[in-house]
């Protein structure tokens, strides 16, 4: 018989770590190896535990489960990781995809769904499913949804850091005057007015883990 799949569980709430745990633990193929409530604590966990497959929740104490996400494929492209959360709209689809998750399932569908994308994510950890992406890709062709690019979130995390365009424009070798155009893209596409509403939608989302400017 082959291994089981070793499974980290992510969350902030032990209430759901306990019960999907559980679930998980039933089943033949699968262990459950360890259990982490932030994203620093998940970290640990991995380098410490290596199991096969994370999954996480979208929402944490200290950051996001992209967070997480960022952090395994910076080493691992073996590493299946499992995205869950509340808020399963096609940006948070799109995000989790970008980040280089094996898989994205809200927390409304049934334990089955994690089981099964536990499972993918172990044999194929970079091929991204979600039940809801064909749905997104539709809407997204037909102008309903839109994400950010990679200098778009470039941007975003210099707003996040309290730069206007011209400093934005230094730090990234743009015009000032092409900086803006990229401010005014992220505003439209987060359906924001100002950098306070796009900062609070970007972090809801999954964007930004935390806005924490430093001193300059």
């Amino acid at each position: 018989m082959s291994e089981p799949i070793r499974v980290l569980l992510v969350d902030d709430h032990e209430l759901i770590r306990s019960g999907l745990g559980a679930v998980i633990d039933l089943e033949d193929d699968m262990d459950v190896v360890g259990t982490a409530g932030s994203v620093a604590e998940a970290r640990a966990q991995y380098e410490a535990l290596t199991p096969d497959v994370v999954i996480a929740d979208l929402q944490l104490q200290d950051g996001t489960g992209l967070d997480i996400v960022r952090s395994i494929r910076k080493t691992s492209n073996e590493t299946g990781v499992i995205v869950l959360t509340m808020h399963s709209g096609d940006d948070q689809i799109f995000a989790a995809m970008q980040a280089g998750a094996s898989g994205f399932v809200g927390k409304d569908a049934p334990s089955s769904e994690v089981v099964k994308a536990a499972r993918h994510a172990k044999v194929s950890p970079r091929a991204f499913v979600c039940a809801g992406l064909v749905g997104a890709m539709m809407r997204r062709a037909s102008g309903e949804s839109t994400s950010l690019t990679e200098r778009e979130h470039d941007v975003l995390l210099l707003l996040a850091d309290g730069l206007g365009a011209a400093a934005i424009g230094e730090r990234l070798y743009l015009s000032e005057s092409t900086a803006k155009s990229h401010i005014a893209r992220i505003y439209q596409k987060l359906g924001a007015a100002n950098r306070a509403q796009a900062l609070v939608t970007a972090m809801r989302i999954g964007l930004l883990s935390s806005i924490q400017p430093t001193e300059r």
